[in-house]
């Protein structure tokens, strides 16, 4: 009989140049279902705003999922539909919150969670919190970036704009899908699961890691492939430091790996 899949995993939050943490993460194995999540919200909106929209997101989450993984056998069906409606239920959270302030207050998150079932692997995004597949010495995106820059770049292509004006565009951040408590203009929720090998690495991160561009993120990965999860998160962590960016935004880092018991 074949062992069942196992996870290896690491979580890391950076403050990086920034007065305060507005990102929060999350990660829980259920070994009685081979089951497991991590989750990563990036919030914004400043002290008092954006860290609670990201820990509310965080909650939703698990009020959404843990009673369902608890079960030990829980209803597949059910635990995919869980994922949207951890979303709606951060959405309510945060136009809950921002009701109680009174008018013209704001806040919100993005939301980008995984849900790991044996080797299968269900997802959903909703901001520009990047997930990405390093496989076969490659890395790509797996999510689509809920903001202006792929807009941006695309212009690039087109010869409108120079690398450098995108990369300084003033909108680049723009997001053009949050969890903010009005509607979500775009979710990401693909029905099919991406399917992990042992040899794949899955990076979850708040845009913050995105300070490192996609080759620096590759190199990193690529020399450090064999490594266990926390050493490929520190490899990340110390690379954003050693850029020393003085305009370094909260960097989540969430790293998984497949491992055999």
């Amino acid at each position: 009989m074949l062992a069942k899949p196992a996870y290896d995993i690491a979580l890391i939050l950076d403050k990086g140049q920034r007065d305060t943490q507005e990102d929060a993460v999350a990660s829980r194995m259920f070994d009685t279902a081979n089951a497991g999540y991590v989750v990563v919200a990036d919030g914004m909106g400043g002290h008092a705003a954006g860290e609670i929209a990201s820990e509310l997101v965080i909650r939703a989450w698990r009020d959404s999922l843990d009673a369902e993984l608890e079960a030990g056998t829980p209803s597949e069906t059910a635990l995919i539909d869980a994922l949207p409606l951890a979303a709606m239920q951060a959405n309510a959270a945060i136009a809950n919150h921002c009701e109680e302030q009174g008018a013209g207050f704001n806040m919100g998150s993005t939301m980008l969670g995984v849900l790991l079932m044996g080797q299968r692997v269900f997802w959903i995004s909703i901001g520009d919190s990047p997930l990405y597949l390093f496989r076969d010495g490659k890395l790509t995106q797996v999510n689509e970036d809920h903001s202006m820059a792929p807009i941006i770049d695309a212009q690039v292509a087109e010869g409108l704009l120079t690398e450098a004006e995108a990369l300084a565009h003033p909108d680049r951040n723009q997001l053009t899908s949050v969890i903010m408590g009005a509607a979500i203009p775009k979710v990401d929720c693909p029905e099919d699961p991406l399917d992990l090998t042992p040899s794949d690495i899955l990076i979850l991160g708040s845009d913050g890691l995105q300070y490192l561009s996609n080759a620096e993120i590759q190199s990193i990965l690529q020399a450090n492939a064999n490594g266990l999860a926390q050493d490929i998160a520190g490899a990340l962590q110390l690379a954003l430091k050693t850029k020393g960016d003085p305009d370094q935004d909260n960097a989540s880092i969430g790293v998984v790996k497949l491992t055999k018991n």
